[in-house]
Formats: structure tokens, sequence, C-alpha cells
């Protein structure tokens, strides 16, 4: 699945972008998500499936109706974005909102808001334009191609061919420090998201020892499970503090 981030300030005509985005890939035969991040409470219709929602509490409706029916989870709860993905069937996911999520590349909106133009020129640093492929509005970005409304087939040729999704798991197994570094990498053209261990399962760059016994007999590991798992096992140890680059860590199961 490839991905894309629509990022401005508000006002900017994100959501705008996002419906016609949605509009001419479908025309295109292609499958679209769409993830939206919002600081309001998400709107939920006046139904009974409405009563049933609660805070901490898991919701799913499914629907079979003569046209095909619908299905539905309400998490109760604030999730992130990759967690979220897997779950998710489509060819391109559309993604509005998410200054912070720096695993996807990006289209600027410039729309000239007040906020956009208080923020000129040192503010749009905020929008880390060096993760963007593009941007779209009148007000233009150095070093970026620039769509309007009017050239919006051509826009979507740009996300196609630059869209990419990486995992955000910050393991660091392709060499960089997290998956920010790959993907400004891949932006800038220097570097391709098959960099990716856990997406892709390339050869590790970096430290690659990683073993598995089972009651002390040790299993071979497929070539592309072994890169996968150590990248895994990396990303999970991130958070830990007192674990320094080069420790051995041992992790015991029994099933």
């Amino acid at each position: 699945m490839q991905a894309i981030g629509i990022v401005g300030y508000s006002n900017s005509g994100k959501t705008t972008l996002i419906s016609r985005l949605s509009e001419c890939l479908e025309a295109r035969g292609l499958r679209v998500a769409i993830a939206k991040h919002t600081h309001h409470p998400l709107d939920k219709p006046d139904t009974d499936t409405a009563l049933l929602m609660r805070p901490g509490r898991t919701i799913v409706a499914l629907s079979h109706t003569k046209d095909g029916g619908e299905a539905m989870i309400h998490w109760g709860h604030p999730c992130f974005l990759k967690d979220i993905v897997p779950l998710l069937d489509a060819d391109v996911l559309l993604v509005e909102g998410g200054k912070t999520l720096c695993w996807l590349p990006r289209i600027l909106c410039l729309r000239p808001t007040p906020e956009l133009q208080t923020a000129l020129p040192a503010g749009l640093k905020e929008l880390k334009p060096e993760l963007a492929v593009a941007s779209y509005g009148e007000i233009q970005f150095a070093g970026l191609k620039s769509f309007t409304a009017e050239t919006l087939d051509a826009l979507v040729d740009v996300l196609l061919e630059r869209a990419f999704l990486l995992p955000g798991l910050d393991c660091g197994a392709c060499g960089e420090k997290d998956c920010a570094g790959l993907a400004e990498r891949t932006v800038k053209g220097e570097a391709t998201p098959a960099a990716c261990v856990v997406a892709s399962g390339a050869p590790v760059k970096a430290v690659q020892s990683v073993a598995v016994e089972v009651d002390g007999q040790d299993m071979a590991l497929p070539p592309h499970v072994a890169p996968a798992l150590w990248g895994t096992l990396c990303a999970l140890c991130a958070p830990l503090k007192g674990v320094p680059t080069g420790s051995e860590v041992v992790l015991r199961i029994k099933r």
C-alpha cells in the first residue's frame, strides 16, 4: 500500500484536497483509505450504535444490506495510525494532518490563511518540507512542484510515483537512526523504501546477529525472517533505558 500525508495549517484546504484526490484515484480504479487527525471529538450520528459507545469501550458494527453493507470498529481510546494501518484494505492511504508523522512523505497545503501568513517564512519548518514531494495552493515553496485544482491530475501522477509507507518503528535496521531519516532520503531520491528491513526483509546493514534457540537447540532461520526479526526486536528495545548499542539482548518465551 502506498501512503502520503496531506499537511497544512488550519483552513488550508486539506479535507477538500483529500476529497478531490480520492475521486481522481478511484476514477483510476484504485481503492482509497483515508485517515483523519483531529483535535475535536469524532462525529457520531444519533443511532443505536452511537448509544453503545463509551470511553474505553470497543464497538464492532456490522451492516448487511441489499447494497452489500458495511462494517465499522470504534475504539473508545486513542490509537496510533501505525497500529491501524495493518487493518486497512486499500491501494492508497491518504492521511490528513499528522505533522509529526515523519515516516510518510507529504503534500503541503499552502493556501494563504492568516495562520500560514503569520508563520511565513520560518514557520513552514513545522510542516517539515524536507518530507514533501509537492505543494498545493496559491503559495509556492522553493524546490517543490506546485499544483492547483486545475492541475490535479498531474498531482495524482506525482502521488502515485512518489508515495510510500514506512512502518514507523524507528528500529535503525536500515542504517538510519529512525524512519524519518529513511523517509527524507527517499524523498530526496537517495534511497528507496526497499531499504526498510521490517517492511521488505532487505539485508541488514548494521548489526545482524540474531539467533533463535528452542530448548537449547539452534533453529535455522530463513533469510527473510532473520533481518525482520532483528529489526522488530530492536524496535521493541528502543524505548528501554540502559540498553546501549551493541548490547546482547536475550528474550525468553515459554510455549
